[in-house]
């Protein structure tokens, strides 16, 4: 019996999964809170021509059936009327057809339906610069510049273009009017779509990714010209961002990009995602840099790279947080676990202290996270409150 993949999403919408995988040999799979389970009770096992008939199926043109054939891989977007809008990888294994569909909401969320930082709004009503949102792939990195452009859609009347691959949340022009271009079937690729934006009249652009010198050169350009840049990274904080960025070009480029880096970037958002302490669901925990005068000068300087979560910690003011910091309140809160906060944390031994800390006394966080950094036992803190985002 060949697999019913309008039956298998419409059982993934339903049980809040967010992704669900092809694969030959094994029933279809749902990831539900980050766990990979059977989608529905007693189905069997897919065949190779299971696999291959649901690729058929999604795949819209000549041209992306060519590419598959030629590539053995193929990212494409797939719309299952009723039920869901999905972002499809096709690939091969062991020479057979696997498919893993995440699921892509009808709608962009509001950053405040979200529940995100103040700190992330005010990024999306900057008038210039480089914004990433970086974290690893299914950490919610869409869902969250999906919100930013949403505010700038209802808030500025300005010309937004989007160059994705593929195209995943779809937005109404509202206030702002809104291009967006998917590779492959609107363009040949982020590198001719980003050599010809410009010319395009944009205020701001969203680049689905920074993944080569040539789309990060693109975006630094576009922002020292005065558009507002948004994309995202697979780095797992900000330091390794900014890291990330200047290892794309040869060395002898590296102060070039670096002066760049500090002339355009307006801030850098890392996202994790950690199980409510509930066991339903997960949430995730934000860590936010924003470029002031001191992070300015760091990003100049190879040698300084590594103070960045310090000043990350000390810098409540700017609306900054660490993942630790953010962490903290969700456990003090009763939201995470001790245990899966422990977990996700980028330097257990801090959030220990902070959590030692309790946010009793009136001790602030960047003091109780300075004597963190100085290995010292801490007496009290006011942890920030944290960014908590839904994951379809």
């Amino acid at each position: 019996m060949p697999v019913d993949l309008r039956a298998c999403l419409t059982a993934l919408v339903a049980g809040g999964g967010s992704d669900l995988h092809l694969k030959v040999g094994r029933p279809p799979l749902g990831r539900f809170d980050g766990v990979l389970r059977p989608i529905l009770p007693g189905l069997p096992a897919n065949t190779p021509e299971d696999t291959e008939a649901v690729l058929r199926l999604m795949l819209r043109t000549e041209e992306a059936a060519r590419t598959f054939a030629e590539d053995n891989e193929l990212d494409l977007a797939h719309h299952e009327e009723g039920v869901a809008r999905l972002r499809v990888n096709a690939f091969r294994q062991r020479g057979l057809v696997s498919i893993v569909c995440r699921v892509v909401p009808d709608a962009p969320t509001s950053l405040d339906d979200l529940g995100l930082p103040r700190a992330i709004a005010e990024l999306a009503d900057e008038e210039r610069g480089l914004v990433l949102v970086t974290g690893i792939t299914g950490s919610g990195k869409s869902t969250t510049l999906a919100g930013m452009i949403d505010r700038i859609n209802r808030a500025k009347p300005c010309h937004v273009v989007t160059i994705e691959d593929p195209i995943e949340m779809l937005h109404q022009d509202r206030v702002a009017v809104i291009n967006q271009r998917e590779v492959g079937s609107d363009t040949r690729s982020f590198g001719q779509a980003l050599r010809r934006v410009l010319r395009q009249d944009p205020d701001v652009i969203l680049i689905g990714e920074l993944r080569d010198e040539e789309t990060v050169r693109a975006a630094l350009s576009a922002a020292e010209t005065g558009h507002l840049v948004l994309s995202t990274v697979h780095t797992i904080d900000a330091a390794e961002a900014v890291g990330r960025l200047v290892g794309f070009f040869p060395p002898h480029q590296h102060t070039q990009i670096r002066e760049m880096l500090a002339t355009t970037l307006q801030g850098v958002v890392s996202q994790r995602l950690v199980p409510l302490a509930e066991g339903k669901g997960r949430m995730a925990v934000c860590e936010i840099l924003r470029a002031t005068g001191l992070v300015k000068d760091i990003l100049r300087d190879a040698g300084r790279t590594g103070e960045l979560n310090a000043v990350i910690a000390e810098g409540a003011h700017y609306g900054m947080q660490t993942f630790d910091q953010a962490l903290c309140r969700f456990v003090l809160d009763g939201v995470v676990s001790r245990e899966d906060a422990m977990r996700a944390a980028a330097r257990p031994h801090d959030l220990d202290l902070l959590l030692r800390a309790d946010g009793r006394s009136g001790t602030s966080m960047a003091d109780v996270a300075d004597q963190a950094r100085r290995g010292n036992v801490a007496a009290g803190g006011s942890p920030l409150a944290p960014a908590a985002l839904p994951v379809v």
